[in-house]
């Protein structure tokens, strides 16, 4: 298959396509003699397999040293468990960021409903956001 009809299986641009080749995450097509390039169904599963990969999460090098691994006829099977478990300590850490995050903005808002902006100081850019605690200005 020719790169639109492998970019168009996997709904990717044939540019992403042709970038993957340049990071080495897609091993150099054939080319035909008119210089087009040519794709066996090895490459579309690689294909897939990189934008299954990304969605989890992972990054191309991450992706890269999977593919790396595989390609030198390792299973790569614990270096993927390895990457997930660290993928996801770093979600949950990120949501536990989030999640306090999201306090602090209801806290914020519970705030700006009580405060009389009438009542915000000269030297108060905005006093929702006074970190000194006086409400009383």
């Amino acid at each position: 298959m020719r790169i639109g009809e492998l970019a168009d299986a996997v709904g990717v641009p044939p540019e992403t396509v042709r970038f993957y080749e340049r990071r080495g995450l897609l091993p150099e097509p054939e080319r035909a003699t008119n210089g087009y390039r040519l794709y066996h169904d090895a490459a579309l599963h690689r294909l897939r397999f990189i934008r299954t990969a990304q969605a989890s999460g992972l990054t191309l090098a991450e992706i890269g040293t999977i593919i790396d691994l595989r390609d030198e006829g390792t299973v790569p099977c614990s270096h993927v468990g390895l990457l997930l478990e660290t993928k996801l300590s770093e979600v949950q850490q990120r949501q536990r960021h989030l999640a306090a995050v999201e306090a602090e903005l209801h806290q914020l808002l519970r705030r700006s409903r009580s405060l009389d902006p009438s009542k915000c100081g000269d030297d108060d850019v905005c006093h929702i956001l006074t970190i000194d605690g006086d409400d009383t200005k």
